[in-house]
């Protein structure tokens, strides 16, 4: 049976608060590939995802979709919905199954008015949002499909323990998905993606897609930004 503190921004509140929010809140859950929240949706509680992984995108009229970003435990979605109460901004799909906390907006507006700790650490978070729209926007600005590409895998991977200089996507990315994150087709990133194999700068293993220079790859996205 969860607690309202296993939810990582409420993780430090005092028994007497995080009794006063849990009677807010309720508990859901959510099957791989289920629609969380709709473009568009006139609903307003924030959801705090305590298990599993979903994945947020937007959709644009003509079908297209972009996705945002992936987020797992400890992260939550729905904010700027419930602070100030427009419709739903992107799409949440669950990628596995997912446990979440969801508190309706009057609540959540109550406690960031009334905890300075947790107001706080939503405001850091929104300033983070803004900081990586920018970054993204930049990108789609000033670089090609190739650099964007490059960006996203820097972005995607982590140290490769058994090579230093190495880094790994694990498990592999799905070429649709890579497609989807910069906004292009998955037949441009195959083609792409083949091209930095033979530059001898990226690699597919079984365990997943290595990046065997990323210096290569931050190489390619520096030649394309503004002096």
């Amino acid at each position: 049976m969860h607690q309202i503190t296993d939810v990582e921004l409420f993780s430090d509140l005092d028994e007497r608060q995080a009794e006063r929010l849990a009677r807010h809140c309720r508990w859901s859950q959510h099957d791989p590939n289920e629609l969380i929240i709709d473009y568009g949706e006139e609903t307003s509680e924030i959801r705090f995802v305590v298990s599993g992984k979903v994945r947020i995108l937007l959709r644009t009229p003509t079908g297209k979709e972009v996705i945002l970003t992936e987020m797992g435990p400890g992260h939550y979605f729905g904010e700027m919905a419930a602070i100030d109460g427009s419709s739903r901004s992107a799409n949440v799909t669950a990628l596995e199954h997912c446990e979440m906390c969801v508190m309706p907006a009057t609540a959540f507006v109550e406690a960031l008015n009334e905890i300075p700790a947790i107001s706080n650490s939503v405001l850091k978070r929104l300033c983070g949002h803004v900081r990586e729209l920018n970054h993204r926007l930049g990108e789609h600005a000033f670089l090609t499909t190739r650099q964007r590409l490059c960006a996203l895998l820097l972005r995607l991977s982590k140290p490769r323990a058994q090579a230093p200089s190495e880094r790994i996507i694990s498990p592999p990315p799905l070429q649709k998905d890579l497609a989807d994150h910069i906004g292009t087709q998955r037949e441009v990133v195959t083609r792409e993606l083949s091209a930095l194999k033979k530059l001898g700068l990226v690699d597919s293993t079984r365990g997943g897609l290595v990046l065997l220079k990323p210096d290569g790859l931050n190489q390619i996205i520096s030649d394309a930004l503004p002096q």
